[in-house]
């Protein structure tokens, strides 16, 4: 009878599993699982529902005659001679083990005060063992993925140990309590702990469908991002705008995505293209309340408000795309029905809107940067002119009096490298073949000065000439090795220009001169900063290098070797 009795109640615990599998599916026990905390709302619904679930454990029960021990394996009633072999236990243990003491306490309460009332010569007894298995069982309570299997089944096995041993000792006459109990103890400690692991393995599938679904969100979150960087790099625009929903419809499955600025539709891609037509001015009053609230919303066909009377549109999640803390326009996924709107689909989207809204402003944190370094490198163009001009100026003056042909030759000469410079000026880079023809200009000029004192010697390999390089670099370099290396060298100026291609695929510049060389102390800091002193700050060479280094990053920062007697040497590479 024993055997019988167990093989009743597995089958019971069947039912209650089986229930549990349907509650499972529904996407509110789906979210109750997810949260780490409950508020009490949601701490309301849960105990209702672990209640219930203990109430149907309770009328799935088989009645036992306590006199005869006759069996009846369905509850219709309960008379005083008869006790009921049950799951409820299952629903109220889990309660406690997944959502603690309060909803333990809370489930423990209906189920127990339920069981109460059904009278029977176990009513107390059960009732109570109910309440105070539920607070027992919030003991072990864990987050749902840290529950195991074995604490499961001793959980739900000793609740019902501890039933038994109360039955005992409150129910009478003690006899029928012992016999009952030598009856149906086994049997049910056995069925309910395994109802238990049942459950645990139930809600367990459906926390690991839950990771499985978060990580191809993840992954699809991750697909869109590349995919969609570089286009919301150019900012929210019509082409952009088209492109992104592009591929927002390859991977959602809406039935059609569009969207907007603060002001216009910006593309629309789907069904319903040949009335929803970008360009427009907003439509309805929920995108500018998503605008004015930076909240998602929902709405249905009446809310979308579309003017054409067979719109196959029905319903529409729309999310607001921000940039700098400024809700700046909306994305739309639109469906044919709100049926087809689910949890996945919601979270989908509040994903999309912040990671497109992420990129809306690292594009604008980008354009800052761009337009901040041209900034800096057109002031930096902007002081090397006058250093120059300045002296070609000085010279020509000189010469008026004392050989005005040579200081008309000089003059045309310097309008010339004006010119050069004023295009060079126009643009953050030059290659190395107009950075040459740039010397050569100056070099015209500075032949002038000197006369037979100048020697300019050009080591040059014609396929490093394709690399760019800041504009205007080596006219300064080459400029400081006159102003500076040959200030006290009145005969023999030499200076050796190489542009070669080195072993790295890269390419070297080298200008070196016999002049007089850099003090240490001074080389120390030349082209980290400006220097104050009577011989020059150091303005040039720092502006140079900080353009390289700008353009190309420290790898190719200027190397300059220094040697009073021999000259200086300064060079650098880029790729």
């Amino acid at each position: 009878m024993v055997v019988e009795l167990l093989l009743s109640m597995t089958e019971r615990i069947g039912i209650i599993v089986t229930i549990a599998f349907v509650v499972t599916r529904f996407q509110f026990f789906r979210s109750l699982l997810s949260q780490d905390s409950l508020n009490t709302y949601q701490l309301i619904q849960a105990i209702l529902l672990f209640g219930i679930l203990g109430i149907i454990g309770t009328y799935t029960g088989i009645t036992v005659n306590t006199e005869s021990l006759e069996i009846n394996k369905w509850m219709l009633e309960v008379t005083q001679e008869e006790a009921i072999a049950n799951s409820r236990v299952v629903g109220v243990v889990m309660a406690g083990l997944f959502g603690g003491w309060r909803l333990g306490l809370g489930a423990g309460l209906i189920a127990g005060i339920h069981r109460f009332t059904l009278g029977g010569f176990t009513g107390l007894a059960c009732g109570l063992a109910t309440i105070i298995a539920g607070v027992l069982s919030s003991l072990l309570h864990k987050k749902n993925n840290q529950v195991t299997f074995t604490a499961a089944f001793l959980m739900g096995a000793f609740a019902e140990a501890l039933q038994m041993l109360i039955i005992v000792l409150l129910s009478r006459p003690f006899e029928q309590a012992v016999s009952l109990v030598s009856y149906i103890g086994i049997p049910m400690i056995i069925a309910n702990g395994i109802g238990c692991v049942l459950f645990l393995l139930i809600i367990k599938s459906v926390l690991s469908e839950e990771e499985k679904v978060a990580a191809l969100q993840a992954q699809k979150s991750l697909r869109i991002a590349r995919k969609t960087l570089g286009f919301m790099r150019q900012g929210m625009n019509e082409d952009s705008a088209g492109a992104v929903c592009r591929i927002l419809l390859e991977e959602v499955k809406a039935s059609a995505i569009s969207m907007t600025d603060d002001k216009m539709i910006l593309a629309h891609i789907g069904i319903g293209d040949d009335h929803h037509a970008p360009n427009r001015p907003l439509q309805t009053e929920v995108t500018r309340r998503v605008i004015e609230k930076g909240e998602l919303l929902i709405v249905s066909r009446e809310d979308i408000h579309c003017q054409a009377e067979n719109c196959p549109l029905g319903a529409a999640i729309i999310g607001p795309l921000k940039q700098g803390g400024k809700t700046v326009g909306t994305l739309k996924f639109y469906f044919r029905n709100a049926k087809e709107i689910n949890h996945v689909t919601m979270e989908l989207m509040s994903g999309l809107t912040m990671l497109l809204s992420y990129q809306l402003e690292a594009a604008k944190l980008e354009e800052a940067q761009r337009l901040a370094r041209e900034a800096e490198i057109r002031t930096l163009q902007a002081q090397i002119h006058p250093h120059f001009l300045f002296n070609t100026l000085n010279t020509i003056l000189s010469l008026i009096r004392i050989d005005p042909e040579k200081a008309r030759k000089l003059l045309r000469s310097l309008s010339d490298f004006i010119r050069q410079n004023l295009t060079a000026a126009t643009s953050d880079r030059a290659t190395l073949k107009v950075e040459l023809q740039h010397i050569k200009s100056y070099m015209s000029i500075e032949e002038l000065r000197f006369v037979d004192r100048l020697k300019v010697y050009y080591e040059v390999d014609e396929g490093a000439l394709r690399s760019e390089v800041p504009s205007l670099t080596l006219q300064p370099l080459v400029e400081n090795c006159i102003r500076h290396g040959f200030r006290e060298k009145s005969e023999n100026c030499v200076i050796h220009i190489r542009i070669m291609r080195n072993s790295s695929s890269g390419v070297t510049v080298s200008i070196k001169d016999n002049g007089k060389g850099i003090s240490s102390e001074r080389l120390k800091y030349l082209g980290q900063k400006v220097l104050e002193s009577s011989s020059g700050t150091g303005l040039a060479v720092y502006n140079v290098n900080k353009r390289l280094i700008l353009m190309y990053g420290e790898e190719a920062a200027l190397k300059i070797c220094s040697d009073q007697e021999k000259g200086t040497e300064i060079s650098f590479s880029v790729p």
